[in-house]
């Protein structure tokens, strides 16, 4: 007998389940020309119910290992609906599950609170400064993760803090607790991370460069440029003069916040080697003045623009343009056992360093031609009550709380530093590479005379006695 399916009833097929058993518990199905259709409700036996209690979700529907499984087996049991379906030949009843939302990360959410519980933490340990964009950012993570979108009355125009945080927390909108839980703690992860690797470098790396009469390290954001040559009392040789220079382009770019020179032994330096005048090149005795003249303005002129607080750590007695040069320094500090002397016109030459500029300028004109016409040596005492060496330490305690303050300094943020100097510094780099440029002629002049000439022989004569 032919049948005509009528209108079918039909489920999605993510909803729609495999038919369930006949009722009278055959494993038969319906042919596969019959179109199953709507009839007439009928009411399941008690063979198929005890069936359905005997059903379980899905692993993937549930997850392992949660301890609700059992409970949600049996909601969803309850929930079935069994609705007949018309074949050819004989009824079958089809198998309906609802939708049901099975909330599978209660364990995975309970690792989250404990990770954002460590970040909160971890946060707390940092040493650098991330910056107030990333705080504003972190602030906003934190109240939309524990309270949710931001609920808060907006802040007065004038009230910039409060107002800073109010936009960062409402620029978060519907973010969930979850998310914003999530990318709190990856924030912090990332900020830790990027730490870590950055005291790894510090502790591990030397500078770029090797360099033959300098030591140039770089930790704890502090460039340290320290003198080697301790058994010439760190005269300056030309190729030192050279390598300062580039020690001191490293340490403009590089990632620490401020730049201290010092020098190794006893002596902090004990000014130009005066072997450089023994080495005539080719060109003969002008030419080693030219060169010598174009070399010391470029040396001055990257004390002049270096961008960083340039700090000098003298350790001992200084002579002759390591004096000079100290009024180019943002804080100058000295050992009780620093000595300061720029004996020029004994040796017939002129000041360089900007001292003629800054000297006077610092201490006062009459003070300052005591040292640079007379050739007075200062004690680190004198130059302290003179303005020329910011404090002055006992040696004994020295290294221990000069570091320890310099350490201090270098954890203020860095852009702040460098801007501050520039405002500071900044109305006077004209004035000081104009007055730099003619020290540099006027000691080029000075090197071809015989004045000059007969006062280094001289001390050549004197050193030989010795």
């Amino acid at each position: 007998m032919s049948h005509t399916a009528p209108h079918t009833h039909t489920q999605p097929a993510h909803r729609r389940a495999p038919p369930a058993r006949e009722g009278g518990g055959g494993s038969g199905s319906s042919p596969r020309g019959a179109g199953p259709g709507p009839c007439p409700a009928a009411a399941p036996d008690k063979r198929e119910l005890a069936g359905l209690r005997r059903l379980r979700p899905a692993p993937a529907q549930v997850g392992a290992g949660m301890a609700a499984a059992g409970a949600v087996a049996f909601r969803v049991a309850r929930s079935l609906r069994l609705r007949p379906v018309c074949g050819a030949r004989r009824t079958v009843h089809a198998v309906f599950f609802p939708v049901i939302q099975l909330h599978t990360t209660g364990a995975v959410m309970r690792v989250s609170q404990e990770d954002f519980e460590k970040a909160k933490d971890q946060l707390k340990l940092l040493k650098e400064d991330p910056g107030n964009e990333v705080k504003l950012k972190l602030y906003a993570l934190f109240k939309q993760a524990t309270e949710g979108p931001c609920s808060s009355p907006k802040p007065g125009m004038l009230d910039f803090v409060k107002k800073a945080k109010w936009d960062a927390w409402s620029s978060l909108g519907s973010l969930s607790k979850d998310n914003a839980r999530q990318k709190y703690v990856d924030l912090v992860s990332g900020l830790v991370s990027s730490e870590s690797s950055s005291q790894v470098k510090d502790t591990t790396s030397d500078s770029k460069h090797v360099y033959e009469t300098l030591q140039v390290t770089t930790a704890d954001n502090i460039t340290k440029i320290m003198l080697n040559r301790p058994e010439k009392k760190n005269a300056i040789t030309t190729q030192m003069y050279r390598e300062i220079i580039q020690a001191l382009e490293e340490a403009a770019t590089d990632d620490s916040v401020i730049t201290v020179i010092t020098g190794n032994g006893d002596y902090y330096c004990s000014g130009n080697d005066l072997n450089n005048f023994t080495n005539i090149p080719h060109g003969g005795i002008e030419k080693m003045a030219k060169d010598g003249a174009v070399l010391l303005e470029n040396f001055v002129n990257h004390f002049i623009d270096f961008p960083k607080p340039l700090i000098a750590v003298v350790n001992g007695p200084a002579v002759g343009i390591s004096v000079t040069l100290l009024g180019l320094f943002d804080i100058v500090y000295a050992t009780d056992r620093a000595t300061f002397h720029t004996p020029f016109s004994e040796l017939g030459q002129s000041p360089e360093g900007c001292s003629s500029y800054t000297f006077p300028k610092i201490m006062g004109l009459s003070k300052a031609n005591e040292m640079l016409l007379f050739n007075k040596k200062l004690t680190a005492g004198e130059a302290c009550a003179q303005g020329l060496v910011t404090e002055v330490f006992p040696d004994t305690a020295f290294q221990k709380e000069v570091w320890m303050r310099l350490k201090t300094y270098a954890n203020l943020p860095k852009n702040s530093l460098a801007l501050s100097k520039q405002l500071i510094r900044g109305v006077e780099k004209e004035k000081l590479h104009a007055v730099n440029c003619q020290e540099c002629e006027l000691l080029r002049e000075r090197w071809l005379s015989d004045e000059c000439m007969n006062a280094i022989m001289s001390f050549f004569g004197k050193k030989s006695k010795l």
